[in-house]
């Protein structure tokens, strides 16, 4: 049966598929529009779920803050290539992931749907249409009480919301840009971790004990060390990124402010990425030719 070109650029614009992928599944499906779509689906999902395996350490974060400031939802979004990531179905799908997120306030990406579908199958999709892996890695959510939300996205990459109390959307934007700068672990030492804690004190416990000094004096040096570490690691203790001779505990006591939560999230944070080497690829295909 011959195909019109008519029919092959109305396949395209319904599916977004090449036109010679277009021609071949009307053909495969004697000019049924709708049997070529299903098949095109059905055949595009099972590339999906090949492509899972492949290595995403790319890709975007997006943020949306309510109008009122009370809410927000932030996601990160992972492809194999910051190519794909500037697609512009990738962004359309990244910015339709986000506002599920800031509507419906998932605890997690598996409770997430978009447009009445569970995002696991939008995404196959997109796979499909793309031809990358693409993983919805992570989302947060939040809704605020008492205070308001001040987001800071950098390059699309690192993407930061801050619930800040008594304070406006300049302070919680500002302190947003210093958390996405110097990646504080949490608001205080109160939210610092017993366990990451104690493995920091022993570790300081046994440095000063080479330094053969009175057990008095190490356990100076200890309290010292852990002092200095806290102010490091909490983001009251760090020097303000846009005035570093001031905390940010002291530019919140300033401003009769607080910090009660923040999120923080960066592109392929914690994702082991494969190395490429070009070389030995092009002889392991030598010598297998």
């Amino acid at each position: 049966m011959a195909i019109s070109a008519s029919r092959v650029k109305e396949l395209r614009e319904r599916t977004g598929a090449g036109m010679m992928e277009c021609k071949k599944a009307l053909t495969e499906a004697d000019g049924n529009m709708d049997a070529a779509i299903e098949a095109m689906r059905i055949s595009g999902l099972a590339k999906a779920d090949k492509k899972s395996g492949n290595t995403a350490a790319e890709g975007a974060v997006a943020i949306k803050v309510s109008a009122d400031s009370k809410r927000f939802g932030m996601v990160e979004i992972n492809s194999q290539t910051d190519f794909a990531a500037k697609a512009e179905d990738f962004i359309s799908f990244a910015a339709n992931v986000v506002e599920a997120v800031l509507e419906q306030q998932p605890e997690s990406v598996d409770q997430l749907t978009v447009g009445g579908e569970p995002v696991e199958e939008v995404r196959k999709t997109l796979v499909a249409k793309i031809g990358e892996n693409i993983q919805v890695r992570r989302c947060v959510a939040g809704t605020s009480a008492n205070g308001l939300y001040g987001e800071y996205l950098h390059g699309g990459r690192i993407g930061v919301v801050c619930e800040v109390v008594e304070g406006d959307a300049a302070l919680a934007k500002d302190i947003a840009m210093h958390i996405a700068a110097s990646k504080p672990v949490c608001v205080d030492e109160s939210g610092v971790p017993a366990e990451l804690l104690e493995k920091e004190k022993a570790i300081f416990a046994a440095e000063a004990a080479e330094s053969g000094k009175p057990a008095e004096i190490i356990e100076k040096m200890v309290v010292g060390r852990v002092r200095k570490y806290l102010a490091e690691i909490t983001l009251v203790g760090q020097p303000f990124v846009k005035n570093p001779d001031q905390t940010v505990g002291q530019l919140l006591k300033d401003k009769g402010a607080s910090v009660a939560s923040f999120s923080r999230l960066e592109v392929g944070e914690g994702i082991e990425k494969k190395e490429e080497n070009f070389a030995e690829e092009v002889m392991a295909q030598v010598r297998g030719s």
